[in-house]
């Protein structure tokens, strides 16, 4: 069968539903196609790690009605080829796709542990796999959470909050090695372990296999753990495969132009697949959270419809932590220099990061609505010091 639409999305996510409700912004008119592998119509990926756990939100509240902004959704069907000349794409079904513009919002894939671990083993991103996790994650149920990065700390915070007995691996000595200050990494360690969490640093998991109700993981200390569900989050890997088969410039990404315009003219990239050039940090990167799901899949939408301009939005990101809790912009990075500014240590103040006296990131702890002020901050060329930031943000404090 073949469809025709004068937009294509490829992908079925956040940055896909904001580009096809900006394309209805401009263009009215527009004809909108949106092909997506995950069976589930666009919906909101955090609350998968945080408020659906704690029944803030439901299935109904994550939805994000793409539906209602006209486009047609191909769901549940994967794009196995791409022709550029023939400006056609081709599904695993047979089904084609012919289009005048395209936006590549394919996402990332999460990486894998090593092993087959059955259903109880559980590479987390998906609705889908919020529902499997669901299934084991009950009061008293032992589950084991691989990674301690944004996803692990998350989703070990949330299980334990219903009362799972929660142990967290992670290859780093603390959790955030490298993203927070070493005596804000320790504070956080003391705080798990005192939630309940049992905490297993400088740990990998190098094998295991699936038991008859449970998982075996055997650790990279040769110790062997046995749960009733292990869940990994361990990091994404983008999804190129298509745009390499198409012959793209890939570098770390779908490498895209101010416009996040790929290499080809009718082609443009958004959301965790895109590589663009950061005019604040001066760098190429790819964001991997929601808010730049957003704004890019916005940006480029506008674009694809005919509003020429540069995406110029450093994005920001966020975590739930229990009861602590964070925004940030720019890079985390503690091999820069590190300028902390507590009003209560540990608990609420701003951690900057800066490099050749310019500021690079900010780290809110518990400070909320300082995201703008942070990127113009970033913006700044500064120079700055511990002594001129002390204070800064939040204004007026």
């Amino acid at each position: 069968m073949e469809h025709v639409h004068d937009y294509l999305v490829i992908g079925g996510g956040m940055a896909a539903d904001a580009a096809a409700k900006a394309i209805r912004e401009v263009d009215g008119a527009a004809n909108v196609g949106i092909v997506g592998d995950d069976p589930s119509a666009p919906y909101q990926r955090p609350p998968l790690s945080k408020a659906m756990w704690k029944g803030d939100k439901s299935l109904a509240d994550i939805d994000l009605a793409t539906a209602g902004s006209g486009a047609t959704l191909h769901l549940g069907r994967r794009i196995a080829s791409l022709d550029r000349v023939a400006h056609v794409a081709r599904d695993d079904r047979g089904d084609s796709y012919r289009y005048r513009r395209l936006l590549l919002a394919t996402g990332a894939t999460p990486r894998l542990l090593p092993f087959d671990g059955g259903e109880r083993l559980i590479h987390y991103r998906t609705l889908a796999d919020y529902e499997a996790l669901r299934r084991y994650a009950r009061p008293g149920a032992y589950v084991a959470v691989v990674g301690g990065g944004f996803i692990g700390c998350e989703l070990a915070a949330s299980l334990c909050s219903i009362g799972c007995k929660v142990s967290l691996l992670f290859p780093g000595e603390t959790i955030g090695a490298g993203r927070y200050p070493e005596v804000l990494a320790h504070y956080l360690d003391d705080y798990y372990r005192s939630r309940g969490v049992d905490l297993h640093p400088g740990t990998r998991v190098v094998g295991g296999e699936a038991t008859q109700d449970g998982v075996k993981l055997e650790l990279s200390n040769g110790e062997i753990m046995l749960v009733e569900a292990a869940v990994a989050g361990l990091g994404v890997t983008p999804n190129v495969t298509l745009a390499e088969q198409a012959g793209l410039a890939v570098d770390n990404g779908i490498v895209v132009d101010a416009q996040l315009r790929s290499s080809d003219a009718d082609i443009w990239a958004a959301g965790d697949v895109a590589n663009f050039h950061s005019v604040a940090l001066d760098r190429r990167m790819r964001v991997e959270h929601e808010d730049a799901a957003i704004s890019m899949g916005r940006h480029a939408g506008r674009a694809m419809a005919g509003v020429a301009e540069d995406y110029v939005v450093q994005p920001f990101f966020y975590s739930d932590l229990f009861d602590l809790g964070y925004e940030a912009v720019g890079l985390l990075d503690t091999r820069l220099q590190v300028v902390e500014d507590w009003r209560e240590p540990y608990r609420e103040g701003v951690v900057y990061y800066l490099d050749g006296g310019r500021v690079r990131g900010v780290l809110l702890w518990n400070t909320w609505d300082q995201v703008d002020a942070a990127r113009e901050l970033i913006a700044e060329p500064g120079p700055f010091d511990a002594a001129s930031l002390r204070g800064r943000l939040p204004r007026g404090a």
